[in-house]
């Protein structure tokens, strides 16, 4: 497997034209979409959910590409209506039912911390300055299971980057939106709202690690994550944060959700690793949504040669 598979795939602007794509969410707010949606919100009635809404692509072919190990990328139906997010629902298949009140846009991200030049950005703001492209990633899943999806994003180390983390900086801190009235699953007390999440700092800042703003060639669906999520291919799918609000560069590492809730279930790190198996199953093997036989589990969800550099030298059953 090469190298530059895995970070030079398809742009977006071969699915969607590039300022189409980032002017967007300006079209958006022109039409009205976006003021009637926030005026039903106001209302107390609840938009369409995502799920009842065509997302712009305006190349089919999407369906046909592929992962760097060939893998085609998961219908647009599965991706949207199969989602793990607390914050609406534990019932994976009501999420995109419930997230209809949350407005994505406008959406500004708070960065701050340990870094030179502190500030808050609104997501078309991002957009416009990091140009997002297509990402091909593998999502997976600790529960065992996969999907691939063609992410619109870039690279997190350019925000990074131009805040100018200080010499102290060590980790990157995120924090998802705290709305118990649009995010009805937080008004459940069990869990430690809002959702924290927390990466090393060569990690935050390795090429894979992205902040993505879009799927399929169009907008974020809220109940994938939007305005804006974290996407880190190589770990499974609860470090890859949703709906960023907050990012912090701190000297410590952070406390995260599930790894305060469950240290022994969940680690810091969380690796896709088929040889530490989750205390209550096998990590061995996995399904990708979609087919009906299992596969092998590969290790770093098939990106080692890119990342297991990262972790040279540790004891990876132990750091989890």
């Amino acid at each position: 497997m090469k190298k530059d598979k895995l970070t030079m795939n398809i742009p977006s602007s071969e699915i969607t034209p590039k300022q189409t794509y980032i002017h967007r969410r300006d079209f958006i707010k022109s039409t009205g979409l976006l003021a009637g949606s926030m005026l039903l919100s106001a209302c107390g009635i609840t938009p369409k959910s995502a799920t009842e809404v065509v997302l712009p692509t305006s190349d089919p072919s999407i369906k046909q590409r592929t992962d760097e190990l060939g893998n085609p990328v998961n219908a647009l139906e599965d991706i949207t209506g199969y989602n793990n997010y607390y914050e609406f629902s534990t019932d994976k298949e009501s999420v995109a039912k419930l997230s209809g009140s949350l407005i994505t846009s406008p959406w500004e991200i708070e960065v701050f911390g340990l870094v030179n030049k502190p500030g808050k950005i609104s997501v078309t703001d991002l957009e416009k300055k990091y140009q997002p492209e297509e990402r091909i990633y593998r999502l997976r899943c600790v529960e065992a299971w996969s999907m691939v999806i063609p992410w619109l994003g870039f690279s997190l180390s350019k925000l990074l980057q131009d805040v100018e983390p200080t010499s102290d900086a060590k980790y990157v801190r995120f924090e998802t939106l705290f709305d118990p009235d649009v995010l009805p699953g937080q008004q459940d007390r069990l869990y430690p709202w809002p959702y924290q999440e927390g990466l090393r700092m060569d990690e935050a800042m390795h090429p894979l690690t992205i902040l993505a703003t879009g799927l399929y060639g169009g907008e974020l669906p809220a109940q994938n994550g939007g305005g804006v999520r974290l996407v880190v291919p190589w770990k499974y799918g609860f470090k890859s944060i949703k709906s960023i609000v907050k990012i912090e560069l701190v000297d410590y590492e952070p406390s995260t959700m599930w790894s305060s809730i469950a240290s022994n279930e969940y680690g810091f790190y969380a690796n896709v690793n088929p040889t530490v198996d989750h205390p209550r199953w096998s990590q061995g093997s996995e399904r990708l949504i979609g087919e009906l036989d299992r596969r092998p589990t590969l290790m770093f969800n098939g990106y080692e040669e890119q990342v297991a550099p990262l972790y040279k030298g540790m004891d990876l059953s132990k750091f989890y």
